[in-house]
């Protein structure tokens, strides 16, 4: 028992010796997203890849602490050829992106419960293309938030949009204005869910910035967005002429969690 209280005592101080010194005000680090698309057009496909993130990604991801990882597929999978599976990751650093990479290769079980993936043949791959990219966290939305929903899986909408704009100079200027012009704040306020914010520092389609909002269902979605288009604030902040013309194309797509993801 006195062992256990000496423990204790001896922790607590190791914590508060560690809140002592951070420095007043210190902001947390800003994250980086990784964002891999998968492209593919069979039930077959969908099968393995499937597969492959349920009994093998994840589970090795787990096992390297990494946590919080979603996997998406697009609610249009049902009606177009060119289906996508998206999967996020969160990461302290670029370099962790490499670490976690090599430590894969070293997993006998995710070599193992990842095999038809990882071992397939030229002529029957479990995906067309993916896609590889790259966010870093805005700053005054660092970290990313899990979203705060109850109902079923597949009625829900997490939107996932890509704004482009025509120079870097204008890109900065809309990302000033999710930041210092508090859209992010307005999000918020009305209830987004919005996972993530990120500016784009390796992909196809840049400069651009990317994130993520969650609704219960369409209905939501559509109720969240008219309540936003009728802000003040957002009436406000789109009449600043300083914040013209910054986005010159918007890609939007509508995702639901896999069953096996982890929100």
């Amino acid at each position: 028992m006195k062992r256990n209280l000496i423990l204790t005592i001896a922790c607590f101080i190791v914590l508060l010796v560690g809140l002592s010194s951070m420095k007043p005000g210190t902001k947390p680090p800003r994250c980086i997203y990784q964002l891999m698309v998968y492209h593919y057009n069979t039930a077959e496909q969908e099968k393995v890849l499937d597969s492959y993130f349920q009994n093998a990604l994840l589970p090795a991801l787990h096992r390297q602490q990494i946590k919080n990882i979603g996997v998406f597929k697009n609610h249009a999978n049902d009606t177009t050829t060119d289906k996508t599976l998206y999967v996020y990751t969160h990461y302290k650093s670029l370099n962790s992106i490499i670490t976690v990479a090599e430590k894969l290769k070293a997993d006998k079980e995710y070599q193992s419960a990842g095999a038809e993936y990882i071992n397939a043949v030229y002529n029957n791959p479990p995906y067309i293309r993916m896609e590889n990219i790259l966010l870093l966290a805005f700053p005054l939305a660092p970290q990313m938030e899990l979203p705060d929903l109850k109902n079923d899986r597949r009625d829900r909408v997490y939107e996932l949009r890509s704004y482009e704009s025509a120079t870097e100079k204008i890109f900065a200027n809309k990302v000033h204005m999710f930041n210092e012009g508090d859209e992010i704040g307005l999000f918020k306020r009305l209830y987004f869910n919005a996972v993530f914010y990120g500016e784009v520092v390796s992909g196809s389609k840049m400069p651009n910035l990317m994130y993520m909002t969650c609704h219960e269902n369409k209905a939501a979605r559509e109720a969240n967005w008219k309540n936003f288009v009728d802000a003040p604030e957002w009436k406000k902040l789109i009449s600043m002429p300083e914040y013209n013309n910054n986005v010159s194309h918007i890609d939007i797509s509508f995702l639901y969690p896999a069953a096996y993801s982890d929100f």
